[in-house]
């Protein structure tokens, strides 16, 4: 490590030319000096308008889908060099397992990102959210909304447990969107998220202003944010709070998310007696939240809630469980299970607050707050008084309405066991609490678990309910999904993380947008009903991406059906619903006239009828979506089709990409039979015809 641990701003790195009042950062278990942090110096505000004008330049020169490709690159990227990732966590207290959550989950963040930018976002620049609202008779006048990039920077302030997921999930969506990030890691572990950063750098993928970082503190950040900027904050609640009151949040319109510290529940059902498997999966839960990252971790279980009857089973089974599965120690050490926290000052704090549970009324039943003897490096066993290591402890209570257990956290191994005695007050414990990130459930009774979920969802960001149908799959209490919405209410925050593309939305801002169909078409990038439409003499499927327009159209020619018709594929298909072949029935039916043709007879004639089956551009029809029957069909009625191309998405990986065809059937009387959008794979160069050259092919 270096001397003074850089930042990297304005496309290069920087320290300070002085290392005069610089902050020791040391190696959690051994204690030993690693690096120093300071930004005395350091030009914050030019920092951000770089973001703001380089950053948002090259970000904006992309499509979603070109971002998301760059995510998957980003994250094939850290997979090859995560071994000296890896290296690097062990100095942090991480165990391998410890690092696994924090690195290859960050990793799979950027995947996963990377995934849902291809799958669920157009490759374009512009997402548009919700139907499309009529605002005239005619239908010359519409409104919808869209979703476009904020124009500032997204700072993004991470706590010191998890310095790469916790960069890397927030960095993930804001890139996406194409908004730039400027990432200031908490200090005692900020020089694992400075290595993941220099990988990145290295790599020379990132888009010039898209990624900074900051290595040390920022005092005057909020002097320098302004409206379309964003501050993404993770850590105590009470630091959450004093950057919310900031007149850049308050009065600035500087938009400001936090996931903050909370107290946590999960909750043992009444039928979860020792012996059954839900047992089982509840201390397994318990144990692993209070011993993976040392207990550093703000979705950790802080309350264990559990029937009075089976509070000294529950306690006896986490007891042995601890003795079998936990080694305290350096993490470098073969053997070791559980590691020391971030530093000496997060123990001295994690002692401070275990005090106030037992001042408020809770009894160490299990561990205690004495240094524990762990194993070091060399695998020798003893005391380590300059390691931040503590012993895992679970507390009891008593009074499940003391104050100290639903209000205050120790941010370590150490969890508190309350009773209950009905679902009413295991509810009203877990809300206590004053709004948690995640609340689980082990249970083998749907009564019970509806009963609880439908309580205590007003007060939790998540909820897992585990019994034995799910308890080998469980992703776990404490794990956060990228695409399940990480944040809770209250204490927890208000804020909301991940969430799959509701994250990327919350760098963008939702506009509503009226005009003509013309209009919206042009801002929008999808062919509104009303908008100019192209007829030309050569049918849309002869068309390559390269060719086809948005609102190329061809309108069918009419075929009429017969009673003959219906009849013949009632039978060939076996639908024989009444309304088909029963004209009595038919008539008494308050939606139709008599007898009617099926709706997928229409919508397979429609396909015959606005196909082109020769081989061409479009290589596969893969399905349709928003299909509705509005106008019944009777025998001698007749119906045609317009179809016209509706959106073009062309893949970034593919020689082909997707067309979105907006299909409307009408009848004689040109009345609306059936909307629904048929969905292909279309080339994106020209295909010649059998025996056609490919040159005539393309000049065609």
């Amino acid at each position: 490590m270096t001397e003074i641990l850089p930042s990297y701003v304005q496309g290069e790195w920087w320290t300070p030319a002085s290392a005069e009042g610089a902050t020791p950062v040391r190696d959690a278990s051994t204690g030993e000096v690693i690096t120093h942090v300071s930004t005395q110096g350091l030009d914050l505000a030019a920092a951000l308008e770089y973001a703001r004008t380089t950053g948002h330049e090259s970000l904006a020169a992309l499509t979603f889908h070109q971002r998301a490709l760059l995510l998957k690159q980003f994250a094939l990227t850290l997979t090859e060099r995560k071994a000296e990732l890896y290296a690097i966590s062990a100095r942090t207290g991480a165990t391998k397992a410890d690092s696994w959550v924090d690195i290859d989950g960050g990793i799979g963040v950027l995947f996963a990102y990377s995934g849902k930018g291809r799958r669920e976002l157009p490759n374009s620049h512009v997402y548009v959210d919700g139907p499309v609202e009529p605002l005239s008779k005619d239908g010359s006048f519409l409104g919808r909304h869209i979703y476009t990039t904020l124009p500032g920077v997204a700072v993004q302030i991470n706590a010191f447990n998890f310095p790469v997921w916790g960069s890397l999930e927030k960095f993930a969506p804001a890139f996406l969107a194409g908004m730039p990030t400027l990432v200031k890691p908490a200090t005692p572990t900020g020089y694992l998220a400075e290595a993941m950063v220099r990988i990145l750098v290295e790599s020379g993928l990132l888009p010039a202003g898209s990624l900074q970082l900051v290595s040390g503190s920022v005092p005057t950040l909020f002097d320098h944010l302004r409206l379309g900027d964003l501050v993404g904050f993770t850590g105590s609640a009470s630091t959450a709070e004093s950057l919310r009151s900031r007149p850049a949040v308050q009065t600035g319109g500087v938009r400001f998310t936090a996931e903050t510290d909370s107290i946590n529940a999960s909750v043992l059902g009444t039928d979860a007696v020792e012996g059954t498997p839900e047992f089982d999966a509840y201390v397994r839960q318990l144990v692993v939240e209070m011993t993976t990252k040392a207990g550093q971790k703000c979705t950790a279980i802080r309350r264990a809630i559990v029937p009075a009857a089976s509070a000294d089973a529950v306690i006896d089974a986490v007891r042995a469980r601890l003795d079998a599965k936990t080694v305290i120690g350096d993490p470098r050490a073969e053997g070791v299970t559980m590691g020391p926290l971030a530093s000496t000052a997060q123990r001295d704090e994690v002692q401070r607050q275990v005090q106030k549970l037992v001042d408020g009324g809770g009894r160490i039943v299990i561990g205690s707050t004495d240094a524990p003897s762990v194993r070091h490096q060399d695998g020798t066993t003893g005391a380590a008084p300059e390691g931040a290591f503590v012993s895992p402890v679970l507390l009891r209570f008593d009074d499940a309405d003391a104050d100290a257990v639903n209000s205050v956290e120790a941010f370590g191994p150490v969890s508190s066991l309350i009773t209950y005695d009905t679902v009413a007050q295991a509810s009203d414990i877990v809300a206590r609490g004053g709004g948690s990130l995640v609340t689980s459930i082990a249970t083998h009774d749907p009564a019970q678990a509806v009963a609880l979920a439908t309580r205590i969802a007003p007060f939790n960001g998540r909820m897992l309910l585990l019994d034995r149908d799910g308890a080998r799959a469980s992703t776990g209490h404490g794990s956060p999904m990228p695409g399940l919405v990480h944040g809770g209410p209250g204490r927890a925050g208000g804020g909301e993380e991940l969430g799959g593309i509701r994250a990327v939305l919350h760098h963008m801002q939702r506009t509503a947008v009226q005009g003509s169909p013309d209009m919206l078409t042009a801002l929008t990038g999808i062919w509104h009903a009303g908008a100019a439409a192209h007829a030309g003499e050569r049918h849309p499927f002869r068309k390559s991406l390269a060719e086809l327009r948005i609102g190329d159209q061809i309108t069918s020619d009419a075929r009429e059906v017969t009673l003959d018709d219906i009849e013949t594929f009632a039978h060939f298909t076996g639908d024989t619903f009444y309304a088909h072949m029963d004209e009595e029935s038919a008539a008494a039916n308050p939606f139709f006239p008599g007898r009617v043709a099926h709706g997928y007879l229409l919508v397979s004639w429609a396909a015959g009828l606005f196909v082109d089956p020769e081989p061409g551009p479009v290589l596969a029809n893969y399905g349709l979506e928003n299909l509705r029957f509005i106008t019944p069909v009777s025998p001698g009625d007749s119906i045609r089709v317009d179809l016209t191309a509706k959106q073009i998405t062309p893949r970034e990986t593919d020689e082909y990409g997707e067309v979105r065809w907006d299909a409307v059937i009408r009848n004689q009387n040109d009345e609306i039979v059936a909307t629904y959008d048929v969905l292909t794979l279309v080339s994106k160069e020209p295909v010649p015809s059998p025996g056609e050259p490919q040159s005539e092919a393309v000049s065609a």
